[in-house]
């Protein structure tokens, strides 16, 4: 809820920008909003509005918001090399953009730790959806089409951090010598209102799509499994919206809680260790063997004690606390952590290896005796039941039917 929220007040930041190439004189809409408020009334009504168009895209089914990760999939790309082309031109080539030509400020195991912290960066965008992508991965075709990410990301993540450097770069000398690391704030340089438009349109369509799928969606799927009774994926998605949207009132968090945005960039600690507990029981532990029925039987083989896995609580026990004293200093400079404060900047991997390496271990020690099975146990009566009668193949409409039944019950 949180970070739908903080993504949306970005979203109105497009809204803002696009409204301003086709009427200019919104920059001098009057501002009716006292000034400890944080907003001025014209972000609100973008907000609004932005908050408005996305609504309506939260009631479309999981599988069939594919679409819409289509369109971004072409659109935001294009956008992204044309602004790298844009940069590279007004600057008469890479060699003319301040970073390339600026020299290391870095050296030794400042660099050293200076980098790992970048690449924990990294892997920190991805913590979330790493623990919720079976909200995602549960309606796929099949196993296997997941395994084009393992090219797609690093390739792609490389390559647009690559262009976001340069672009600011190109920023730096054509606007006064500041680095405006937020596409938004170079974009609203812009004297080209066309293009102006074009870029923030396809930032928000990129901010709507990580909105849906980063944020809407697991937050509700999360309330499902609190409230299944009361709550589905739809009623879980309205929820996040209404919450995150308003209640937070996120644009009163990004002007006044910069400590507070610290610490909640650095969810990652725990993210990590969860991260590792799932695919180290998944495929060490079980083996790929699990009673599928069981897991949605209350009182089934994998109630452990109580609703509680101790080993992974035990896990977490060991694998948090070490980054904990950068995560401090993180959020108050003022208190040194002194060498506790190195782990910080690699948490996400240092926290993955040894809550893995942890849990693997007390799984062997204490082996989870009522959970092991000798096989996958599926719950499916009739395999018939997924194939065509004249093909052989998977019948996907069934699966979809399922569904759509799912998230409209």
């Amino acid at each position: 809820m949180f970070w739908f929220g903080i993504q949306t007040t970005t979203g109105g930041e497009c809204v803002y920008q696009m409204l301003k190439a086709i009427w200019p004189s919104i920059q001098h809409m009057p501002n009716h909003l006292p000034t400890t408020s944080n907003i001025t009334t014209s972000a609100m009504m973008c907000y609004f509005l932005y908050w408005l168009i996305q609504l309506p895209l939260l009631l479309v089914p999981v599988h069939k918001i594919r679409y819409l990760f289509i369109v971004k999939s072409v659109l935001v790309p294009v956008c992204w090399i044309s602004m790298f082309i844009w940069a590279i031109v007004k600057t008469k080539g890479v060699n003319g953009t301040g970073i390339f030509n600026e020299p290391a400020r870095l050296h030794g195991s400042t660099a050293t730790w200076a980098w790992f912290a970048a690449l924990n960066s990294a892997l920190g965008n991805f913590a979330t959806l790493a623990v919720n992508i079976p909200d995602f991965t549960r309606f796929a075709r099949s196993e296997r089409a997941q395994y084009v990410q393992l090219a797609i990301i690093p390739i792609a993540f490389t390559f647009f951090a690559f262009i976001g450097i340069t672009v600011t770069s190109c920023g730096y000398n054509l606007y006064g010598n500041v680095y405006l690391w937020d596409p938004l704030t170079l974009i609203d340089k812009w004297d080209n209102r066309a293009a102006a438009f074009f870029a923030s349109f396809c930032f928000s369509l990129a901010t709507v799509a990580t909105n849906i799928g980063a944020n809407s969606i697991s937050c509700g799927s999360d309330l499902t499994a609190l409230l299944p009774r009361y709550i589905n994926i739809r009623r879980g998605q309205l929820i996040c919206a209404i919450v995150g949207g308003w209640i937070l009132c996120p644009w009163e968090i990004l002007a006044s809680a910069g400590g507070f945005l610290t610490f909640m960039g650095g969810y990652t600690i725990v993210l990590g260790p969860i991260s590792a507990i799932m695919i180290v029981d998944y495929y060490l532990v079980h083996k790929g063997r699990i009673d599928v029925p069981a897991l949605y039987q209350p009182h089934g083989r994998y109630r452990y004690t109580n609703g509680v896995n101790m080993r992974a609580v035990a896990t977490l026990v060991v694998s948090i606390p070490i980054n904990l004293p950068g995560l401090i200093s993180s959020i108050n400079p003022r208190i040194d952590a002194h060498s506790g404060a190195f782990p910080y900047n690699i948490a996400y991997l240092l926290g993955f290896v040894l809550a893995g390496g942890v849990y693997y271990i007390v799984s062997i020690a204490f082996p989870p005796t009522t959970t092991l099975t000798d096989e996958l146990i599926t719950g499916e009566t009739d395999e018939k039941e997924w194939e065509t009668s004249s093909g052989g193949k998977r019948d996907d409409s069934v699966i979809l039917h399922v569904a759509d039944a799912y998230d409209n019950s």
